[in-house]
């Protein structure tokens, strides 16, 4: 049994061209920038730069973003390396088996698929909650939820994600046109509110910019302390230097869509070119969207009204100055901002595994590509029964944090990955390389595992049960169907009858 095997580059590439399960390029630079927006750009940006204000950096939560921005870029520059070297579905499950062998990348794609599925059921659960929301603002009352034979059922997500599987099965180039059209009135909505926020904003609402140090409130419980501060026994604290970087911690959540665009790359037209140039344009159309509604929220009112708040967001200020109005726009906004979101988690989710499948850790038939739209139609309404039926019969907002843990993982995987992919083939010269040698791979690596450790301790227990379960599956099923354990053991066989 070898579990730490590796798939050379040119069979993943030659694997991408099997008839039957290949993917058509279609996609632009336009296309990868509008998907990294749509999928950064969600409700959360109404709200989690209010609430890294309120509770963890002041006015200074602007510079929290630019450090979880700068953060998220050293991680995007290793996928950028891995997806020109290596253009082909699956983005960090692909790039693991290439470099540190089949047990890890199983774990990264099992994880990878934790984070797609939580986060595509998770956010089409709150689709639905602010679509009632937004319905009950314009007075038209209608529960998010209804009783069907006893059980709870969340309409919302139901209608959506059916919605947009059936976009996906008809096609890429359709999804991306689809996406394109509504993430330009999602930012146009975005842009509207900052700019009328901004005839709000009052200087003295900048000052103390950072304000002093102070403890923080204690974790109710030892399940829901940051790991780090239950290992170590220590109390967290709010504002000051330390403020500022336990709120970059919190907004680099708004950044981790950024690796799902990576698993378009087997659908980029000239992937060389194409996908560099379109994830760090989504990254900075993102990063400045985010700055300038921190700056609209922490100067429209101060930040010590916002941390009185029960829940603070872009809403409360414009509430606080007395805009209520801003509040049905608010909602409008957020409601688009999520729709786009699920379309390309959950063309995520059924890119990953059709890429594991493809190598036999899944089931083969989910590798298969329709004949005449070159779309993997019977997986991809597969992964939207499961997200429809997860959003729309489950509590699964509780599990939320599980989407983070997700992807912190496969983003140091990725950056050791790089350093392992030198090492072992430094003749390969990918079109875009991670500048400083093995530093910013290293940094980022660090990075995305100080964070990992300030995620809850429940969520830590959860994600080692995900684990123990993938490897059950891995041990149970993946090592004996893998394609490339077979072929080794053919090419062994023939060796040995040789002899």
């Amino acid at each position: 049994m070898n579990l730490m095997r590796t798939k050379s580059i040119e069979q993943s590439m030659a694997d991408a061209s099997e008839p039957g399960r290949t993917l058509k390029r279609s996609l632009s630079t336009w296309d990868l920038m509008i998907m990294g927006v749509a999928v950064a750009v969600g409700a959360g940006i109404f709200s989690v730069g209010a609430k890294a204000a309120a509770h963890n950096a002041g006015p200074a939560v602007t510079v929290s973003f630019i450090l979880a921005a700068i953060t998220c870029a050293a991680a995007i520059m290793c996928y950028a390396e891995f997806a020109t070297a290596i253009p082909v579905t699956g983005s960090a499950y692909v790039f693991t088996y290439a470099t540190m062998g089949e047990l890890l990348a199983w774990i990264i794609g099992w994880n990878l698929i934790l984070e797609l599925l939580m986060a595509a059921s998770v956010i089409a659960k709150y689709w639905g909650v602010y679509l009632s929301d937004f319905l009950y603002a314009i007075n038209l009352p209608l529960p998010a939820e209804v009783s069907v034979f006893g059980l709870t059922l969340y309409w919302g997500p139901l209608i959506v994600v059916a919605a947009f599987t059936v976009v996906l099965v008809l096609g890429t180039k359709l999804s991306a046109r689809v996406n394109n059209v509504v993430t330009v009135i999602k930012i146009a909505i975005v842009l509207f509110v900052i700019v009328v926020g901004f005839f709000f904003v009052k200087a003295q609402n900048y000052t103390p910019f950072v304000p002093p140090s102070q403890p923080a409130p204690a974790a109710a419980t030892w399940a829901e302390q940051p790991f780090l501060s239950f290992l170590s026994g220590s109390m967290p604290a709010m504002y000051g230097f330390g403020g500022i970087i336990t709120g970059a911690a919190l907004v680099f959540f708004a950044f981790i869509g950024f690796d799902v665009v990576a698993t378009s790359a087997e659908e980029v037209k000239n992937p060389k070119k194409t996908l560099p140039r379109g994830i760090f344009a989504g990254l900075a159309v993102v990063t400045v969207l985010y700055v300038l509604v921190t700056l609209t929220v922490t100067g429209m009112v101060s930040y010590t009204d916002l941390a009185q708040a029960k829940d603070p967001s872009l809403a409360t200020a414009f509430q606080l100055v007395g805009a209520d109005w801003a509040v049905v726009v608010i909602a409008l906004g957020s409601l688009i901002g999520l729709t786009t979101v699920i379309m390309v988690l959950l063309m995520g989710l059924a890119r990953v595994s059709m890429a594991m499948s493809r190598d036999g850790l899944l089931p083969r038939t989910l590798s298969r590509t329709s004949e005449k739209r070159s779309t993997p139609a019977r997986t991809q309404i597969i992964c939207g029964a499961v997200v429809a039926l997860l959003a729309g019969f489950t509590p699964i907002e509780l599990l939320s944090e599980m989407i983070n843990i997700g992807t912190l993982s496969a983003f140091v995987m990725v950056s050791i990955g790089i350093l392992v992919l030198r090492r072992k083939q430094p003749d390969l010269k990918p079109a875009f390389r991670v500048p400083f040698g093995p530093v910013i791979p290293i940094v980022s690596a660090l990075l995305c595992i100080y964070l990992m450790f300030n995620l809850a301790t429940l969520t830590w227990i959860f994600f080692a049960i995900w684990l123990v379960a993938g490897l059950i599956i891995y041990f149970c099923y993946g090592q004996w169907n893998s394609r490339l354990g077979r072929e080794q053991k053919a090419d062994r066989e023939k060796v040995a009858d040789r002899t």
